[in-house]
């Protein structure tokens, strides 16, 4: 199982966050890439991972879907359970991902224990153009506290979308990120830059961290 850790990991570390890739792009991703060093500078040292269809991919480099959700779940279950045994119980270990990454770490968070809270960089809460199709079910189940980073242009889920589905979102704290999309990529007439936005999720991120430090 190979793990992208960030250099202070080797230490104990006091905040660890488990990021996992999105359906699209791999764990190296220049999203993924400037996301944990925005991570890193405020103190939260990260834990990257491929998903086994993603490592074939790059094997070959032949485009595959995701692996069944099964399948994700139980290697990412495997990568927690690696990354508590290296940290200890001191650490507080977050789990979370970029979309499909995030979406399977908060069915995690409402299947098991052993996580101390879950962080969503643009959660998936539908397939874009139906929003019908809601994916927030297990919200209610989860065993810790919950954090989405979520872009005001997202397709996946924007702030007027969200009416109607106040119970299952009353279990989460939604931060929303002016004017960006899926990536944090806001339009060029804004004010903030992609980078700037992904910063501000990092900052979230910390603030979400010491929360759970205090609680």
């Amino acid at each position: 199982m190979e793990l992208i850790k960030t250099k202070g990991y080797e230490s104990p570390s006091k905040v660890v966050l488990i990021l996992a890739h999105g359906a699209g792009a791999p764990a190296d991703s220049p999203f993924m890439e400037e996301l944990s060093a925005a991570l890193e500078r405020e103190g939260i040292e990260t834990v990257r991972f491929e998903f086994p269809y993603m490592q074939k991919r790059r094997q070959d480099g032949k485009k595959r879907p995701p692996d069944r959700e099964p399948v994700l779940l139980e290697y990412f279950s495997r990568v927690i359970d690696q990354v508590r045994a290296e940290q200890g119980s001191g650490s507080l270990i977050l789990v979370g991902g970029k979309s499909m990454g995030g979406r399977m770490a908060s069915i995690l968070a409402s299947r098991r224990e052993g996580i101390d809270g879950v962080v969503c960089f643009g959660y998936p809460f539908h397939p874009p153009g139906k929003p019908d199709r809601w994916r927030t079910a297990h919200f209610q189940d989860l065993h810790c506290p919950m954090l989405v980073l979520q872009g005001t242009r997202d397709p996946f889920g924007k702030p007027a979308e969200m009416d109607g589905h106040e119970k299952e979102l009353e279990t989460i704290s939604l931060r929303w990120l002016e004017g960006g999309n899926h990536d944090f990529q806001p339009l060029k007439s804004q004010a903030l830059t992609q980078s700037e936005l992904i910063a501000l999720a990092a900052r979230e991120t910390r603030i979400f961290a010491d929360e759970r430090l205090s609680a």
